[in-house]
This record gives C-alpha cells, sequence and structure tokens, in this order.
C-alpha cells in the first residue's frame, strides 16, 4: 500500500516551483527527485497504465497517493 501524502494545490505550486528553480540552476537530478513527491494526477497514471503498462508506471517512482485514493489501492495491482 502507498502512504497517503495529501497536498494542499498551493503546496503542489510551491514544490513544482521549487523544482523548476533547482532545474534552472543545472540541478536537474533534484529537480527530478523533487517533482516525483508530487502526486501524479489520476488521469494520468490511467493513461499510462492503458498506453504503456502497469509495471512502467510504477517503475518511475511518482508519488501515486492519489491514485490509490481515486481508484483504490488494487488498482495498482492489476
Amino acid at each position: 500500500m502507498i502512504q497517503a501524502q495529501t497536498m494542499t494545490l498551493d503546496e503542489k505550486l510551491a514544490t513544482i516551483n521549487q523544482a523548476f528553480s533547482l532545474k534552472e540552476a543545472g540541478d536537474s537530478e533534484a529537480y527530478n527527485r523533487l517533482m516525483k513527491t508530487v502526486p501524479l494526477p489520476p488521469y494520468l497514471a490511467k493513461i499510462a497504465k492503458e498506453k504503456i503498462s502497469l509495471d512502467f508506471l510504477l517503475s518511475l517512482g511518482w508519488n501515486l497517493s492519489e491514485v490509490e485514493a481515486e481508484f483504490g489501492p488494487a488498482w495498482l495491482n492489476n
């Protein structure tokens, strides 16, 4: 089970802005790490699962807490 992490819209935007600042400063690795803390929108996860594969989606390391909250934990196993 993925640990639920709720982020407000303001928190998401602040995190994304911080990540882009890191990228602009030339720290792509820190940018990628920070961006993966922002929950992936469920609709994007659904598209990735349908068009690519669940294994690929899970291998990306994105925060899937909102996906699990919307579709349930079993969705990530099927």
